[in-house]
This record gives structure tokens, sequence and C-alpha cells, in this order.
């Protein structure tokens, strides 16, 4: 999962039952355009084994058509993928080296106990960041033969993807997260939740969840890492943003009551730009691509 320095105009979310594409305004300040392809059940299958894309030729065929109704001559483009196809890891290091051909092999080191997958020869990306007696390294690590499906169906469509991230990180860009803030992100059967203080991230946690699961189930499943980050961090959440399809009512409800902080899905609608799809989505299906695009 390489990551260029100069940030492609495109981005491409492909989530369990979407692609979601948009093009960032010239001057990166906003979204220009945006359009919503929805995906045959079944199409994705999204994992940490090989199998994910169970139609590659359909899914090129909605990259494809998603990617070129928004237009641009480039065809670079910021590659969005599944939570639960990438393993998100934070590690702790007394000292690391500051060159990141000299780390990687040290951070990888580590994730071999992390990750249900071979780390050595997995598609790594990482960065590091230094404090006074620790460095803190956010690790996004998937199967190579994961990684490969994904880029494969871009490449077929007639697109390079130049910067990967998995869907969450790609959100948090979306996510004013100066105070203690909790993202909670659905996606299928998967429920993502990042923690961010100072806007760092500093807690990270997928579930599997069953699909049709009350909003109110939902909250007792997330109210463990709440926990966890106040006994850890000792601070309290100040704001919770949600970015849900459905029991978004039910799941702020549930989330308000054991917190005492009030829930708010997470609006992108003033960012968003022109829709050029009939399919509405909620302002916070359009997170991913906002938050990889928008320069704040």
């Amino acid at each position: 999962m390489a990551i260029r320095e100069a940030k492609p105009r495109l981005a491409c979310e492909i989530t369990s039952q979407n692609v979601i594409a948009a093009r960032a305004k010239s001057d990166g300040t906003a979204i220009d355009t945006h359009t919503v392809r929805r995906l045959s059940p079944g199409m994705l299958r999204p994992s940490l084994s090989a199998g994910n894309v169970g139609d590659a030729a359909g899914l090129s065929q909605s990259l494809a058509g998603a990617l070129a109704t928004v237009g641009g001559r480039k065809r670079d483009v910021v590659a969005i993928l599944p939570d639960a196809a990438v393993r998100v890891a934070l590690l702790d290091f007394d000292t690391l080296p500051d060159k990141p051909a000299e780390a990687e092999p040290i951070v990888r080191f580590r994730l071999r106990k992390a990750v249900p997958f071979d780390a050595e020869h997995a598609a790594l990306s990482f960065q590091s960041f230094r404090r006074p007696s620790t460095v803190r390294v956010l690790a996004a690590v998937t199967p190579r033969e994961v990684l490969n499906e994904y880029e494969s169906a871009f490449r077929s469509a007639g697109y390079e993807p130049g910067v990967v991230l998995p869907s969450t990180l790609a959100t948090m860009g979306a996510v004013e997260a100066d105070l203690p803030t909790l993202l909670v992100k659905c996606d299928g059967n998967f429920v993502s939740i990042a923690i961010a203080d100072r806007n760092e991230l500093v807690f990270y946690r997928i579930l599997d969840s069953a699909s049709g699961r009350t909003g109110a189930a939902l909250a007792d499943e997330v109210y463990p890492s709440i926990v966890f980050f106040e006994d850890n961090y000792s601070s309290k959440i100040e704001r919770i943003v949600l970015a849900c399809p459905s029991n978004t009512e039910e799941l702020k409800a549930a989330l308000e009551e054991q917190t005492g902080v009030r829930a708010q899905s997470l609006d992108t609608e003033v960012d968003a730009g022109e829709s050029l799809s009939g399919d509405a989505v909620p302002s916070s299906a359009l997170a991913g691509v906002t938050g990889a695009l928008i320069q704040r």
C-alpha cells in the first residue's frame, strides 16, 4: 500500500454495497462532483482472506462508470478499501529508526503477532509519531493477494490506485478531532470504532456485527471501547460522530444515554459538491472520499 506524495484529485471508495466516486476542486477545498453505483449482492465479501471480489468484471465496470462520470483527465485515484480488508494497528516502540526503510523490518516483526496472516510479505504502510519517551506507529497492513484484488479492479477500469487507504482512516480526514472524539463507522456486517484526540488517532477497533442488529445492541458493543479509552487515557469522550446508514437515531440515543455526550451523524454535505447519480445516500456515506481529498 504505497502512498505517493502528490494527492490525486479523484477518490473512489468501495463498500460492501456501493462504489462512491468523487472529484475534488482544483484548489482541494471541496468536492466538485460525486456519484454512487450500487453493487450487486455478493459482488464483494470484504475480509483478510483472498476472495474479496466475487465478480471482478462487474466491480471494474462499476468503478469505470463511476469514475468516468465524475470526469477529469487524470487517471490516478485515491482507492478507499473496506475496513474489513485491512488491519489497522497502533504500536508503541521505545526507539525506532528515522529512515522508513530501516524502521519497516522492525514494524513488520511486531505485526507478526498482531495480524492473522503473514506480515512479512503483506502490503504495509505506516506513519510514526515521535513523543518524548516513545514512538507511536500507525500501521495499515493487508495480505498482498487481497490488495491485488482491489488494485486489479481499478487498473482493469483504466485507473491507477496511486494512494490506498482503509475506509475509517480516510473518513477521519473529515472528522474534527481536536477534543477526544469517537467515530463509529458501519459497513455491512462490520463496525469500525476510532477514537482520536488532538487530531491523532489513539484507538482503533473493528467489530464483526451481524447485519440487522438494533442501534441499542450496537451501542452495547461500542461501549467497552469507550470505557477502555477513558480508563487508559484518563480522559472523557467529548464528541461522538456516526457514519452508519441505518439504526442511526436509535444508536445516537443509546450512546447519548451511556456517555452523556450528544451523538451526531457525520455531515459532509457542505463539502460534497454536485451529485451526478440518482441514488441518494446519507451525507455520511461521502465521508471517506471527502476526508481523502479535501485539504484541511
